[in-house]
């Protein structure tokens, strides 16, 4: 086990060796908030230190796998903010994987500056191209360095039992010591590197999957070429035709030993390499690449949307900022939000209107856009615009619009014809679409019958959030005095950069149906989605067919929670607006939905979604053609090396999961294993679960590890959330995420999952 844990060769690369020295660098926070702090990279090149000049032996630390991005230069808002100060080639940004603040710092030359960027970036590649077995003895070594207490690169029983606890399992002590005298071949009472290694796999030898192994195994030493195909084709339900060729390709991918290569055989160590590899995990590798059909018009795809997107906390208070937009865009969401209000010097802003969040610049947010749109994903992305700005920064506003985003902004039908139905994603790739007000149709604005100082007088927008409370809470009087208050002029030149989005305001579904155009949309707070949802739903369905709908959380969500976007997917809805900054079951069951198809924030809605000769009703999915309900079996079988959540070093975890299947409200179920006591390490169950599905397009399955307390409220371990449709059977492995969505690497489940026709 080297030093460095991943094999990475410091001897020769100054950058690396000038980190581990350390480097005195201001830590930024904001133009009056510059505080000097000495940073290292620690021997381990996997953890970064860093303490106060001041506060005596007070230090923090960070990982490097924690980083996803090194920025160079002035670019974050904070360091903008400073740059009159300070020179660019001294500034640069560490970006933190999910919901983690930026780190904002300035090196004392340029020269340590770039040290710290080209460092950064080889360990965060280095990382990234590390592969299992080497992250695995990574961890290995970081938890050998924490129980080191002495740090004399050796272990004794003491510290052994000191990094049972840390690593979360309750072990017998006469157990402990007897694989502790194992492991010490040689026999000084205490575990070097290699022999600890040793004990770390006595530890983590796993029995579950030695059963499956040796069921299927002639001899039960190896898996021969036929058994493993034998495997592959009865509990994995591979394909019959491509058995023979996966079970080559798996051995010489994953085996370990070239005499088993040699035997066309797989070991114990190969099968659970495989069984713990992406090609073993619970999500069809294939469904994780894009692989639906983009060239459907727009409106039968789920879109992944944001709500308030400048917002980084509450609604209230907190801080607006053009890193909500960055975020949500790494994130795959392909339709954000904007607030504009008039701002001083001409300028508009972006703020949660009367209120006390923070204001941006309308011009810093389209230039966030234009360069993060399509980093991730190439597919459109829609600008949700809430426009409060007088007639004259409107105009400001298109200008940017038009001059920040240039080719990029679409500012006409595709074929400069007059359309009778939306383009597709794949026709729109690299566009900025604008939802907004517009005069008019696009029948007029194509046919060129638009006077040019037409203004439209009228509610600029129907969503005015920030005013509103809660339209079921408000009495009809208070409605209309709003009303009158929102009445304002609206810009040709800001009018003219609507096309495909045009917000209209909703009356009902028969008259949608008579006279509404497919290119107007409308937006509902999710209170009058639930209620339409409730008279109407397959009206609502077929609705969302023919046009785009809008839904954003209650006005009383003042703390930035989110509703269940489950129940709007349900009926169609194309654009449920979540907020971003906010973990819970919500983003979770959106980021699952959103895990497939390459990640690109369109998902292709149920065939039966789309038609608009049939209806569909989520409270009667049995009433749809083609109705197959299944029956859905897990068996949870195991752990393996959950986290802990107690911060108390004598607090082990005890352990249960629930799985929780979200749809149509008939396929809404959840269940849970027992719990085990103290054992996050390596818990085994067994338990079966049993569901049945009546709509399993419309389904995502969430797997959520609690510990178990009877006093109080259980503990959130990780989870795991992915759509039904994109299950793997058989024998799986599920990676668990972190709260924010981030891997918690090793942290997984062993299960056997079964999907069975019902008759």
């Amino acid at each position: 086990m080297s030093s460095t844990g991943s094999g990475l060769r410091i001897q020769g690369d100054d950058n690396l060796q000038s980190m581990i020295v350390g480097t005195v660098m201001r830590k930024i926070k904001s133009r009056t908030w510059k505080k000097q702090r000495y940073f290292r990279l620690q021997e381990d090149c996997m953890t970064i230190w860093y303490k106060s000049k001041k506060t005596g032996n007070t230090h923090s630390t960070f990982s490097v796998s924690d980083v996803e991005a090194v920025r160079e230069g002035h670019q974050s808002e904070v360091l903008l903010s400073i740059a009159d100060e300070f020179p660019p080639d001294r500034c640069f940004t560490l970006v933190f994987r999910g919901r983690r603040g930026n780190l904002d710092l300035v090196a004392d030359s340029a020269d340590e500056a770039q040290s710290w960027i080209k460092g950064m970036r080889k360990l965060i590649e280095n990382l990234e191209n590390m592969g299992d077995s080497e992250k695995l003895d990574q961890w290995i070594g970081d938890w050998f360095k924490k129980a080191d207490k002495n740090n004399d690169g050796r272990m004794n029983f003491q510290e052994v039992r000191v990094l049972l606890k840390m690593m979360n399992v309750e072990m017998n002590e006469h157990h402990a010591h007897r694989l502790f005298m194992m492991a010490d071949k040689s026999q000084t009472g205490s575990l070097e590197d290699d022999e600890f290694v040793l004990f770390y796999k006595m530890l983590t030898q796993r029995e579950d999957v030695l059963r499956v192994f040796q069921e299927y195994s002639g001899d039960g030493q190896k898996l021969s070429l036929s058994d493993l195909e034998e495997f592959l084709r009865e509990e994995q339900l591979e394909d019959v035709d491509v058995v023979q060729q996966l079970a080559m390709e798996l051995i010489e991918r994953y085996e370990p030993s070239d005499t088993a290569k040699t035997l066309k055989a797989m070991s114990i160590d190969g099968f659970l390499i495989y069984l713990m590899s992406p090609v073993g995990s619970v999500f069809r590798p294939r469904q994780q690449n894009l692989y639906q059909d983009m060239n459907q018009p727009l409106c039968h795809y789920f879109i992944s949307s944001s709500h308030n997107t400048y917002l980084m906390e509450d609604q209230l208070r907190g801080p607006s900022s053009v890193e909500g937009y960055i975020r949500a865009l790494k994130r795959g969401c392909r339709c954000v939000e904007v607030d504009c209000w008039d701002g001083t010097n001409g300028e508009p802003i972006v703020y949660h209107g009367h209120t006390f969040t923070s204001k941006i610049l309308f011009k810093d947010v389209v230039s966030t856009l234009g360069k993060y749109a399509f980093k991730v994903s190439e597919y459109p992305v829609i600008l949700s615009m809430e426009n409060h700005c007088s007639v004259e920064q409107q105009r400001v506003m298109a200008h940017h619009l038009n001059t920040i985003l240039g080719d990029k902004l679409l500012k006409s039908t595709l074929d400069r014809k007059i359309p009778i139905s939306f383009p597709s994603p794949e026709e729109l790739k690299g566009k900025i679409l604008l939802k907004g007000k517009k005069i008019g149709g696009l029948e007029d604005s194509l046919s060129g019958l638009m006077e040019p100082e037409d203004t439209l007088t009228g509610e600029v927008s129907d969503e005015d959030e920030a005013a509103e409370i809660d339209e079921d809470n408000l009495h009809s009087n208070s409605l209309r005095r709003r009303a009158k208050k929102s009445k304002q002029r609206l810009s040709k030149e800001l009018s003219d950069c609507v096309v495909y989005c045009k917000s209209v305001h909703f009356s009902s579904f028969k008259h949608s149906r008579m006279h509404s155009k497919f290119y107007e949309i409308s937006s509902f707070t999710e209170s009058k989605a639930r209620k339409l949802l409730r008279e109407a739903g397959a009206e609502f369905v077929l609705h969302n067919a023919r046009q785009l709908t809008r839904v954003y959380p209650s006005g009383l969500r003042t703390d930035s929670s989110n509703f269940n976007p489950q129940e709007m997917w349900n009926t169609g809805t194309q654009i449920v607006a979540l907020n971003f900054q906010t973990a819970g079951l919500e983003m979770d069951l959106n980021d699952g939905l959103f895990s497939q198809n390459g990640g690109c924030g369109y998902v292709l809605k149920p065939e039966y979604m789309r038609r608009l000769d049939k209806r569909f009703d989520p409270e009667v999915p049995q009433n749809r053609d083609g109705y197959q309900p299944l029956s859905f079996c897990i068996q949870v079988i195991s752990a393996q090396q959950l986290p802990k959540v107690n911060i108390k070093e004598s607090s082990v975890v005890d352990p249960f999961v629930r799985v929780e299947i979200h749809g149509v409200p008939l396929d809404q179920a959840k269940q849970e294993t027992r719990y085990i006591d103290n054992n996050g390490f390596n818990p085994v169950w067994y338990d079966t679960l049993r569901f049945t599905i009546h709509a399993p397009e419309l389904a995502l399955v969430r797997f959520v590890v609690e510990d178990y307390d009877k006093a109080s409220r259980n503990d959130f371990v990780g989870q795991y959330t992915l759509p039904f449709s994109c299950i793997q059977q058989g024998y799986r492995h599920i990676h668990l995420l972190s709260r924010d969505g981030t891997s918690i690497h090793p942290a997984s489940l062993f299960v056997h999952l079964r999907v069975t026709k019902l008759v």
